[in-house]
């Protein structure tokens, strides 16, 4: 999440966490009559694509959708929905009219010829947009499939700025089907980078989709089963999924309606749907009749350039799949038989540790995590000194020639950023004009959200059990008795309290008879100062507890941490044969 906080362009607010950043692109739209101030950078450059930035928020929210509980136990749903609300508040300006979309700020070619940092942008900064006379129904499909999900992930917390999202979510929808073309014949300069492949039928099957999740509208379900043969979405069969071409997701998406007891008449046609998402899925895991080629240490291998974007994508097509089908007690049917769905996570699960370091190379390819990763991003903004360190403008030539060739660390560690990863052998190098390999993106991260909240919550997993049937036992717990729902138990402090504590179970199992349960509770600094001195006191605990030091009768921080940050968390474990122990803070101090 914090790549997403070193990607923002426009003013940064006050509780940006990737400090050597500065405020961007603040004219940006001006020359049009149109603020365009805010959004993101996809990747190393200061180009704000529209395509890109839609898809990055459409995967950013179908990870809170299904994952979002998870990211809560872990203190990090506030963030997540944050970095959903800095796309969707731009998409919100960018679309002023209901047939008018502005779908890029800046252009490739002037941004390419310099090296510079976001906050010392030279370049042309004219704005471009799609409207009647020139369409763009992948890029409109797409941004409506954005507004629709993330009007979902806000639907709770803010109603009134859900409305408003799936408002435009309708009228981006209409204009993306009434007025038909590809966005790049009408933004022609974003062709050499985003060029819409696919064409569009699969961006308006993806937003119809997602505008029936958000509204549940019967419209968009009738457009999904009278479309689906005409746009290739029962017919074309996936062995990749990214921000150019979607069906795979719709094919997920349907099939989960499908499985929701939704279809009704459209059975048929959905039931085809299914399928072609379950070609994917055993293509992953080498079952099906035609599988995606991997590395020999095993990472799903599309193409040299930046091939982890695909990773990621469909390491989140699998997780979403194997929750689906182990709520609906299915099993996966391939060429080779028969599949667990546990075996689809298990897939995710080696894919991301794989990109976590777990590699023949032993190299992570998120900055920042583990001791070996990438230390020469190809990203602007990481390889110049901070304009906090040194204000001193750097024009756009002198930045290749001081920064660019520097074969040096990155002055600013891009921390969470996940780059383009190893090459079909899995070789890597480590070095900046390495473009292919080393350069990060958006739409990277954006599936890697939900995934990593997956495998984060354990055995408790699956949240997002469909409505119509009742969850299956997860398959690893052994005479598994009906867990207790997880409960959460605020602290008794007063609700002003800076610190919040949440408990949850995570799992359950059987031993001689005994129920066991694990518990994981989460402390998490409110405040916008540091948590010094943290005594907790626990009682009816009846099991050995990890991560916290007892010291009397109370327990402090854990040796590897002295104190906690504003807005940080920590976690303890414990584990007995009862309901949660309670567990309130007993005293500390803010500094």
């Amino acid at each position: 999440i914090l790549f997403f906080e070193a990607q923002r362009s426009g003013y940064l607010p006050h509780n940006q966490r990737i400090t050597w950043r500065a405020n961007s692109g603040l004219n940006d739209g001006k020359a049009s009559g149109v603020d365009l101030v805010g959004g993101y950078y996809d990747a190393g450059d200061n180009v704000k694509f529209g395509l890109p930035m839609a898809f990055t928020i459409t995967m950013m929210s179908w990870s809170i959708i299904e994952y979002g509980k998870q990211m809560a136990a872990n203190g990090e749903l506030g963030h997540a929905m944050e970095a959903v609300r800095w796309g969707t508040d731009y998409f919100i300006k960018a679309h002023p009219q209901p047939y008018v979309l502005y779908g890029e700020v800046g252009d490739g070619n002037s941004d390419h010829y310099c090296w510079q940092r976001p906050e010392d942008m030279t370049t042309d900064r004219r704005a471009y947009k799609i409207d009647p006379s020139n369409p763009g129904s992948d890029l409109a499909g797409e941004t409506a499939a954005a507004m629709a999900a993330a009007s979902i992930v806000f639907r709770r917390s803010n109603p009134a700025y859900s409305r408003e999202l799936l408002r435009h979510a309708y009228q981006l929808f209409e204009f993306a089907d009434k007025y038909r073309g590809k966005y790049d014949s009408s933004i022609t300069v974003a062709q050499k980078y985003y060029r819409s492949i696919s064409g569009y039928n699969d961006e308006l099957l993806w937003a119809a989709a997602w505008l029936y999740q958000a509204s549940n509208n019967k419209y968009y379900l009738n457009y999904l089963a009278k479309n689906g043969d005409s746009m290739g979405g029962t017919g074309w069969a996936m062995t990749e999924f990214g921000w150019d071409v979607k069906y795979a997701g719709v094919q997920t998406l349907v099939a989960k309606f499908l499985m929701q007891g939704k279809a009704g008449h459209h059975a048929p046609v959905f039931e085809k749907y299914r399928q072609k998402a379950e070609y994917f899925m055993c293509s992953l895991i080498g079952k099906g009749s035609r599988n995606i080629q991997k590395t020999p240490g095993g990472l799903i291998y599309r193409q040299r350039w930046n091939n982890m974007q695909f990773v990621t994508s469909a390491s989140f097509l699998a997780t979403v799949y194997s929750d689906y089908l182990t709520s609906y007690r299915g099993s996966l049917k391939c060429a080779a038989g028969n599949v667990a769905p546990s075996e689809l996570l298990s897939f995710a699960k080696s894919q991301v540790d794989y990109l976590l370091g777990d590699n023949p190379r032993a190299t992570s390819y998120m900055v920042g995590y583990g001791n070996n990763y990438p230390r020469q991003v190809h990203h602007r903004g990481s390889s110049i000194v901070s304009i906090k360190v040194n204000p001193k403008f750097v024009a756009c030539r002198q930045g290749y020639a001081t920064w660019y060739t520097r074969k040096a660390s990155d002055p600013n560690v891009l921390t969470g950023a996940l780059v383009g990863g190893p090459d079909a052998y899995d070789n890597f190098a480590d070095e900046r004009d390495n473009y292919e390999q080393t350069e990060p993106a958006t739409y990277n991260n954006a599936p890697l959200l939900g995934i990593l909240a997956r495998l984060a919550g354990g055995h408790g997993g699956y949240n997002q059990l469909l409505p119509v049937v009742s969850p299956a036992p997860n398959p690893v717990i052994a005479k598994l008795k009906p867990a207790p729902k997880p409960k959460w138990t605020p602290t008794p402090a007063s609700s002003s309290s800076p610190i919040t504590i949440n408990q949850k179970m995570t799992t359950s199992w059987n031993h001689k008879g005994k129920t066991y349960y694990r518990y994981s509770t989460v402390v998490t600094n409110k405040s916008y100062k540091t948590v010094k001195a943290l005594k907790l006191s626990i009682s009816k605990l009846y099991g050995p507890i990890w991560g916290l030091t007892k010291s009397g009768n109370s327990y402090g921080f854990p040796e590897w941490l002295n104190t906690l940050p504003a807005g940080k968390s920590l976690e303890f474990v414990y584990i007995h044969a009862a309901s949660p122990a309670d567990v309130s803070v007993s005293s500390y101090n803010l500094a």
